[in-house]
């Protein structure tokens, strides 16, 4: 496989540190509030990655995180009258029915900034002895410049990079350099901290994801990912701390997302623009959301539209039509059958297509492809052996990308199976009046009967 390394700028060929086992860190959301289609794209497409990853055979340990502690949680805690852990609580809940809802699946570990201080603590130490980082006045920094390769992710140079993005608080003058970024924050009445050898205060941002990695996948990890608004600074903070710290390299793939646009505009509060992922799927389901998201290759910006949601909804019909005709001949099918070489072939072209950079809008190409050839088959009347490789590379392909996850339920209750029944036998009889009577009441109780070749086919309206 080969994969686009932010820090080299080409792709590369993929090696895990320890053959057959790759080990994923993944930036999470700061649960302030609800996550929005700009966060749900890292969600899904690093999910993929996942997924393919595991699907040829990799025992993967994926670690995402939760900010839980930040500027942000706290101002909506102080406007809301109630605790930093109880805004936390409440939108990481509300996380899990989004992910949920999405098909995410749940990484290895979940870990959560205020539950690795100790971890974040033994970080600073370590750079405050090696004369990475100092104190001041409560707080502790990094001194950026100490670090030669620091800007080799961002591939600027040092004086080229702004270093007020990666503040969340004003510092003052008490930074040596205006390049330094916080690690420790001194306590601020009204605010949550913890004791620490540099007196009351909180981590930094960048500090809280450089602990949880290095505590759940080791100093070194295989690939680290997120967003493309967070190589600089964060992730070239975490790059720069944790490799100072420990000595070696941090990670030795960087995957980062392109951003979404809305309607052909940046997505932002000030243009009304701004959608959750709630506020779609309300509208839309959860599914075309992801559908959406992976349509594209994940480096590629993408534009999010009402037309562009409706549009995955309608490919998404075409691939629930093909699981359920499957299913549909399966059941009047003769027995025997070979297996077509097309399985191979779209096999093949998916795997093509997810080793260069993990191109699921060429993987998405083989699955229809494969969906017009399993089609086909069906309809030139495949045996049953035919049909359940077809089903089975079907299922594989569709769960590497997490879709079709909403089948319906396959069973009626027994009087509307005594109907169809009932209306078969009444149309071999050719009392074509009575079928179409009972053809009627199964469409009033939300079951509509489609003839073909095979039989009758139902669906729920």
């Amino acid at each position: 496989m080969k994969i686009f390394n932010t820090l080299t700028r080409s792709k590369d060929d993929f090696k895990p540190i320890t053959e057959g086992e790759v080990k994923i860190y993944a930036c999470g959301p700061t649960v302030y509030n609800y996550i929005h289609i700009g966060n749900a794209r890292p969600l899904c497409v690093f999910d993929v990655l996942r997924r393919y990853f595991e699907w040829r055979g990799y025992k993967v340990n994926f670690v995402q995180n939760f900010t839980d502690i930040d500027d942000k949680l706290i101002k909506k805690a102080n406007e809301e009258g109630i605790t930093v852990p109880e805004v936390a609580e409440r939108y990481i809940k509300e996380f899990w029915v989004d992910a949920k809802g999405l098909n995410v699946k749940e990484a290895t570990v979940h870990p959560r900034a205020t539950e690795n201080i100790e971890q974040i603590e033994g970080i600073i130490s370590a750079l405050v002895e090696k004369g990475f980082a100092y104190e001041a006045e409560g707080d502790v920094y990094f001194r950026a410049k100490k670090f030669q390769e620091y800007g080799k992710l961002s591939h600027q140079p040092l004086e080229d990079l702004e270093m007020g993005a990666s503040e969340r608080v004003d510092s003052g003058d008490i930074k040596e350099d205006p390049m330094d970024f916080c690690l420790w924050k001194g306590a601020k009445p009204g605010e949550p901290y913890w004791e620490s050898p540099w007196g009351l205060g909180r981590p930094g941002w960048h500090i809280e994801c450089s602990a949880m990695a290095g505590r759940y996948l080791g100093k070194t990890i295989d690939i680290h990912c997120g967003g493309l608004d967070l190589i600089f600074p964060h992730h070239e903070n975490e790059i720069a701390q944790s490799e100072c710290a420990n000595g070696c390299d941090f990670a030795h793939y960087w995957m980062h997302n392109g951003f979404i646009n809305v309607d052909n505009h940046k997505m932002s509060k000030s243009l009304n623009n701004f959608f959750t992922v709630r506020d779609v799927a309300n509208e839309f389901g959860y599914e075309p959301i992801r559908y959406f998201l992976i349509s594209s290759q994940y480096r590629s910006p993408i534009n999010y539209s009402v037309d562009i949601i409706e549009q995955a909804k309608n490919s998404l019909e075409r691939l629930y039509n093909c699981r359920e005709n499957i299913d549909f001949a399966l059941k009047n099918a003769n027995d025997g059958g070979e297996i077509p070489a097309f399985i191979e072939e779209r096999k093949n072209e998916f795997i093509t297509a997810m080793d260069d950079d993990l191109n699921t809008a060429d993987a998405l190409a083989a699955v229809f492809m494969l969906v017009r050839d399993i089609n086909t088959a069906i309809a030139n009347g495949a045996g049953k052996d035919t049909l359940n490789a077809c089903a089975d590379i079907f299922d594989q392909l569709t769960g590497v990308l997490g879709l079709v996850y909403n089948r319906k339920d396959d069973s009626l209750d027994s009087e509307i199976e005594a109907l169809i029944e009932q209306r078969t036998a009444a149309r071999k009889a050719k009392d074509f009046k009575t079928a179409d009577k009972i053809r009627d009441k199964l469409k009033e109780m939300g079951i509509v009967l489609e003839d073909t070749p095979q039989g009758v086919k139902w669906s729920r309206i």
